[in-house]
């Protein structure tokens, strides 16, 4: 499950830089595309990340681990590592408290329950196929919410992506997917404009801006507390974990299934997706977040034997550009983008250097 530009887009799931932020080089154009390389980067990472989750977690669903189960470890798992920071940036509780509580509602706990219980029921390339369509729902919040003008463009790529997904689903031969399955994975896009939305808020304040390993990791903590009360782990068989998987044929042990989910999945999905949104915008980070749709559906045909049809082939191919032309519409932030560092509460100047 859940992506300013220009001056005129929404102010938002996926800041500031692990690490010292070296100054660029040249004139403020140079440093500015210095910046959205960077973004860029850390965009695919997280692309990535988040498209290794579904290959991971249908195993376990099919071992005998309840969806929302699996979505409670984790999240509860990656609460678990993110902790010291939570504890670090203790100061956002008081300060951005309906942030926090956005955020792991719908970021967190939101997209991730929607998204794994619809991979239980249709495949995982269609599930987040239907879920990355948020960044053409990120347009309509721009448009109908902020009332903020939309080119022709972005409007194109959003019929464009409607047009797809209906080959996704195959409507002509009345929704030959699980309904419910479908509902799910549309929840999960919805959540998912929360995440990008979310995500990119608060980062034109300046020194002020929350910072997002903070946001991220309280996030965390309250979807974590959310879903214990929704997935009652108590219930779980925690002798799955101590076991095997079935991926298209080979055995994997849970733990190691569970660990890349936590490690991976989650806390370096969502770290590199919230700077990226920062970096760049959430219009343009979504747009780069759609390839997790292509790398999911890749490694879920690949390592999960599943097939698609042509025309549903076709239907994704179509959901992706019309994204891209969507999202693409916009350019990335100005200049005068503040990010705040983790530690060493670094910002960039309005020229876009570090200062």
């Amino acid at each position: 499950m859940v992506k300013e530009g220009d001056g005129h887009d929404v102010a938002c799931h996926h800041v500031p830089v692990l690490g010292s932020e070296k100054k660029s080089q040249g004139n403020p154009q140079a440093r500015a595309e210095h910046g959205r390389g960077l973004g860029l980067g850390l965009a695919l990472l997280s692309a990535f990340a988040f498209g290794g989750s579904g290959v991971a977690a249908k195993p376990l669903i099919e071992a005998g681990l309840d969806p929302l189960h699996v979505v409670w470890l984790r999240v509860a798992g990656a609460a678990l590592v993110m902790l010291p920071i939570a504890w670090r940036r203790r100061a956002l509780v008081r300060q951005r408290p309906a942030l926090l509580a956005g955020f792991g509602l719908l970021a967190v706990a939101g997209v991730q329950a929607c998204y794994f219980a619809s991979i239980s029921r249709i495949p995982v390339g269609v599930a987040l196929l239907i879920e990355y369509l948020a960044p053409a729902l990120v347009l309509g919040w721009v448009r109908f919410v902020q009332r903020r003008p939309v080119t022709k463009a972005a409007a194109f790529g959003v019929i464009l992506a409607v047009g797809g997904l209906a080959c996704v689903v195959e409507v002509w031969s009345g929704l030959s997917f699980d309904t419910v399955g479908l509902l799910l994975a549309l929840g999960a896009a919805c959540c998912q404009v929360g995440y990008f939305v979310l995500s990119d808020q608060g980062s034109d304040a300046g020194a002020e801006a929350p910072d997002p390993l903070g946001v991220i990791a309280y996030g965390l903590l309250v979807g974590t507390a959310v879903l214990t009360v929704i997935a009652r782990p108590w219930g779980m068989d925690w002798q799955v974990l101590a076991g095997s998987a079935d991926m298209d044929g080979s055995a994997v042990p849970a733990w190691a299934l569970i660990g890349w989910i936590v490690l991976v999945a989650t806390v370096v999905a969502y770290v590199t997706g919230v700077v990226s949104v920062r970096r760049l915008s959430p219009q343009v980070a979504g747009v780069v977040a759609c390839l997790e749709a292509v790398i999911a559906t890749v490694l879920a045909w690949v390592m999960l034997g599943e097939r698609l049809s042509p025309p549903q082939l076709l239907g994704g191919a179509i959901v992706l550009v019309g994204a891209f032309i969507a999202q693409s519409s916009a350019p990335a932030k100005p200049e005068g983008s503040v990010v705040r560092v983790s530690d060493s509460e670094e910002e960039l100047s309005p020229s876009g250097s570090a200062a």
